[in-house]
Formats: C-alpha cells, sequence, structure tokens
C-alpha cells in the first residue's frame, strides 16, 4: 500500500480517518459489538472457516454479543450508558486467523493443491 493511501486511512494522521473511526466506535459501542462481529460468515468461506478454528468462547461471546445487538435493534434501544463505556469496539479477535487461513489458502492454490474446503455457500 501506498504511503499516501497509507496516510490518508490512518487516523492518527487524517482528521476525517479520526471522525470515521470515532463516529464507527460510537455505533458500535451502542449496541456493544466490537468491529470483527461484523464479518459475515455467510459472506466467505475463509471466514467461515477462520470462526470455526477460533477458541469455542471467544465464538461463543461472539454469538451473545450479535443477538443481543438484534435484540436492542428489535426494541429501538440501546445499551445503558455505563455499558456502553466499558465496551471495546476495536479490539480485534478474528483478523490474525483470517489473515492465515486467507495465506493457506493463497498457498494451496499456488501449489496447485485441492481447496481446504469444497462447499458452496447457501
Amino acid at each position: 500500500m501506498s504511503t499516501l493511501l497509507q496516510s490518508l486511512i490512518d487516523p492518527k494522521k487524517n482528521f476525517l480517518a479520526r471522525m470515521h473511526m470515532k463516529a464507527v466506535s460510537t455505533r458500535l459501542r451502542r449496541y456493544g459489538l466490537r468491529y470483527d462481529d461484523l464479518f459475515d460468515q455467510y459472506e466467505s468461506m475463509d471466514i467461515k472457516e477462520a470462526l470455526n478454528r477460533l477458541p469455542r468462547e471467544v465464538v461463543d461471546a461472539r454469538n451473545q454479543r450479535l443477538k443481543r445487538a438484534m435484540d436492542l435493534s428489535m426494541k429501538h434501544e440501546y445499551l445503558p450508558k455505563d455499558l456502553q463505556a466499558v465496551q471495546t469496539p476495536f479490539r480485534g479477535y478474528l483478523k490474525e486467523m483470517l489473515a492465515l487461513v486467507e495465506r493457506e489458502r493463497k498457498e494451496r492454490d499456488a501449489l496447485g493443491a485441492l481447496p481446504l474446503y469444497q462447499r458452496t455457500l447457501p
């Protein structure tokens, strides 16, 4: 990635990127979500495989956050302010595993091996 593009999307260097990150953080805190919760397992088989490789406790916590967010959304409510204050919307748990799965898939493709998974998404 070029340094110009990097400086445009880095919140530490660009005011607009910082404002966008703050707005996203506020929206995620209102529902008690983390940014990695927004990855859809039905969008990509790599995401589904990465979720399958994560520890069960991490996946269960993710599912609980998603259920709570859907419940709050259906009720047109937000988390109480004291709970919003303790949320950590940008603490990642999925990106490292997703990068590993994508790297393995690219390596398998380069070697001409069979895909790790041969399913299709519903």
